[in-house]
């Protein structure tokens, strides 16, 4: 499963481990994430939160590429 990194933060949601402290259980895919889910670290919604590994902001792809 796919993790989600939080933007403001850094936290890493991992679908392997959950939410402890949201009673989010193991094995929920961050999109069946409650809609009022929130970072556990810094509070920030789930709107803050990028594809682990996805294209960061800014970056651009070589040309010919």
């Amino acid at each position: 499963m796919e993790k989600y990194v939080c933007k403001v933060c850094g936290y890493v949601y991992d679908p392997a481990e959950g939410d402890t402290h949201a009673h989010i259980e193991p094995g929920m895919p961050f999109a069946t994430l409650p809609e009022d889910w929130h970072c556990p670290q810094c509070n920030a919604p789930r709107s803050e939160f990028d594809l682990e590994n996805g294209p960061m902001p800014g970056m651009v792809a070589p040309i010919g590429q």
